[in-house]
């Protein structure tokens, strides 16, 4: 007799086990999830029956998802990748589906069914992509740009699918009225909470945060989760669908983060259940006997892969960057899964049919990391354009380093590099740096820095960049893989080159020490003044001499180390991005207003703006003076925030 007790237990070791073994595979923890409700599910080993109290847990998984998806919405980033979000992940879905709707009515398949199927197989897997390439330093490549952005276009395509999927299990003679119906339900429902919602959520937060009590907090995200959700619920919607757009409304409050990391636990628990609930409905036996798993698994990855790689050239992309996209974005994504349970619960799609999809579904995700590991020595095999494009990365940086002797390497161009970057400029030594951000690339060269797009834990990257004639080499973003590659390639063309690595977790020191490194750096500048202030107080120096020391030091160092040029790659830091100073390059164009003016004329800082160097002529000048004038052709960068820099930028170019 099975107690309460026992399937949870079973759920738990099952969940636990494959996780386990799938962290040590290095591979994404949702197909190990998947596999886990295959096997313990009534088609197989029969350990676990699925239950409405199962399918309920699930669902609220999916709730919590969608909520983590809405947090992420930005409104100013889907503005900056317009043309992919909307140009080309719109092209993607929409064709899709539609040749996807195509082939099931051609199957005989109900034209309701198939629009559920082409909206399910359109979409690709934000977790096992956005891993796979942070792992890879490739989220800020062009193809990773363009997969991040056709993602984003995925997301929101599956709200407007969860609003149409109930109006199309109506009968026919009821679709139009029942689609109309939940389309008009859906924009008041939206409109109202949209409207009225951000008002009283900012409100309602501050009130909750002022009481400083962190499980109050917690308890009220959960509320507001699972409130708005309901509300959406009782107005004939999707719980999903609610949920989404309370993570839109707390995504525009100062809460944003704390909110993320506190519902994260919630998230991936329940998520990782509603993975195991999709696992329990295969059912192998119909799979095997079908015979139509493989057909379709070849199917759907070669169909999607042309697809994304005919629309992407269309759009611009060279053949590699369309190629390396198009391999990435073949597979399926959690999101379909959660379209077909949608849609199976409403009887739109009968086992029949489910089951091979959803196996085609599921082996799709289980190889998309080996295509993904594969797809560079795919490219340079199938394009031979990709070894001239190559060539000519390394020829950009070659140039730039050719005149460069006993000079430094300098290995990432965040705050850390371009920090280092300032005190070797003091010193008069030459540097180079690698980035991968081509946005932070535009930026800094525009404001006459050194810096070149390449990888640096690429042997042919690091030669161009003239390892053999450097003087020392720094690695300046926490990534203990790269470093070590990077500490690798070092010993073996450069041995005895003095190495400097920046790294967060101090166990990591022994190891990259181990590897080569001359000095391993694990404090941030905060942690150096805090260091330096009790040893000068344990060797008897007075206290208010440390607070002036340390006072001193950071009148004179912060001004070297405020703002910085912002790239992709901050987006996910922990502070309020608008409310954060940066750097910005902005060129003076012929006819500008600001040409013949002082910077005292100009009167930048009544914007909050500070010019803090000025660029004529390739001559980079420091703190320029308020009787600077401005001339036709200067770049001029400024420290401030986003919205005020945009209006000095409007002020310099426009009067």
């Amino acid at each position: 007799m099975q107690t309460t007790l026992q399937p949870v237990l079973i759920l738990l070791a099952a969940a636990v086990l494959v996780v386990v073994v799938f962290r040590s595979l290095r591979l994404p923890t949702v197909l190990g999830y998947l596999i886990v409700g295959v096997g313990i599910g009534p088609h197989a080993l029969g350990w676990i029956h699925s239950t409405d109290a199962v399918r309920n847990l699930a669902e609220i998984g999916v709730v919590f998802l969608m909520f983590s998806i809405g947090l992420e919405f930005s409104l100013p980033k889907l503005i900056t990748m317009r043309r992919v979000v909307f140009g080309l992940g719109a092209a993607q879905v929409v064709l899709t589906l539609t040749i996807v709707l195509a082939g099931a009515m051609a199957l005989n398949i109900p034209w309701q069914a198939g629009i559920v199927l082409g909206g399910a197989l359109a979409m690709s897997s934000t977790a096992i992509l956005a891993r796979l390439l942070a792992e890879r330093l490739e989220l800020n490549s062009p193809h990773g740009r363009q997969i991040i952005g056709i993602l984003l276009f995925q997301d929101l395509a599956v709200v407007p699918l969860l609003i149409i999927i109930p109006a199309l299990a109506a009968p026919p003679e009821n679709l139009a009225v029942n689609l109309g119906a939940a389309l008009l339900k859906a924009a008041i429902v939206l409109a109202v909470l949209l409207f009225f919602g951000q008002w009283v959520m900012r409100r309602w937060f501050h009130l909750v945060a002022r009481r400083k009590s962190p499980e109050l907090f917690v308890l009220n995200v959960l509320l507001v989760t699972l409130g708005v959700a309901f509300v959406t619920e009782m107005a004939g919607l999707s719980l999903a669908l609610g949920a989404f757009v309370a993570g839109m409304l707390i995504s525009e409050t100062e809460y944003r983060y704390q909110v993320e990391e506190d519902i994260k636990p919630f998230r991936d628990v329940l998520l990782g259940l509603f993975f195991v609930t999709i696992g329990m409905q295969l059912d192998l036996r119909v799979v095997v006997e079908s015979g139509w798993v493989s057909v379709l698994l070849v199917a759907l990855v070669v169909m999607k892969t042309l697809l994304i790689f005919g629309l992407s050239r269309v759009f611009g992309s060279d053949w590699g960057v369309a190629l390396r996209t198009g391999l990435a974005l073949g597979a399926c994504g959690e999101f379909g899964f959660v379209l077909l349970a949608h849609a199976s619960n409403l009887s739109l799609i009968g086992p029949r049919t489910l089951q091979p999809v959803l196996a085609a579904m599921v082996l799709s995700m289980l190889i998309a990391p080996f295509i993904i590991e594969r797809s560079g020595h795919i490219v340079r095999r199938w394009i031979p354009a990709e070894w001239t494009n190559r060539a000519m990365q390394l020829h950009s940086i070659a140039v730039q380093s050719m005149a460069a002797d006993k000079h430094v390497v300098v290995c990432g161009y965040g705050r850390s590099g371009q920090n280092l970057a300032r005190f070797l400029e003091q010193e008069k030594i030459p540097f180079i740096a690698l980035d991968i951000d081509p946005h932070r690339i535009r930026e800094a060269v525009a404001a006459g820095e050194s810096v070149v797009f390449g990888d640096a834990a690429r042997r042919e990257v690091l030669i161009a960049a003239g390892l053999l004639r450097a003087k020392a080499l720094a690695i300046t973003y926490s990534d203990t893989g790269s470093a070590l590659k990077i500490l690798g390639l070092v010993q073996e063309l450069r041995p005895g080159l003095p190495v400097v690595v920046r790294t967060f977790d101090d166990n990591d020191i022994e190891r990259l020490k181990a590897a080569g490194a001359a000095e391993v750096v694990a404090e941030i500048m905060e942690g150096s003044l805090m260091l330096a202030s009790t040893t000068l107080m344990l060797l008897g120096v007075p206290l208010n001499r440390v607070l002036r020391r340390i006072r001193e030091t950071r009148e004179h160092r912060y001004s070297l180390f405020r703002g910085f040029f912002r790239g992709i790659t901050d987006e996910g830091d922990s502070e309020d991005q608008a409310l954060q100073p940066r750097l910005h390059s902005v060129a003076i164009t012929p006819g500008a207003a600001a040409i013949g003016k002082t910077l005292s004329g100009i009167d930048l800082a009544s914007l909050n703006v500070e010019v803090t160097a000025v660029r004529r002529r390739n001559v980079r000048t420091v703190t320029p003076v308020a009787d600077t004038r401005i001339e036709e052709a200067d770049v001029l960068v400024l420290l401030g925030v986003e919205e005020d820099l945009a209006a000095a930028e409007m002020k310099l170019l426009q009067g």
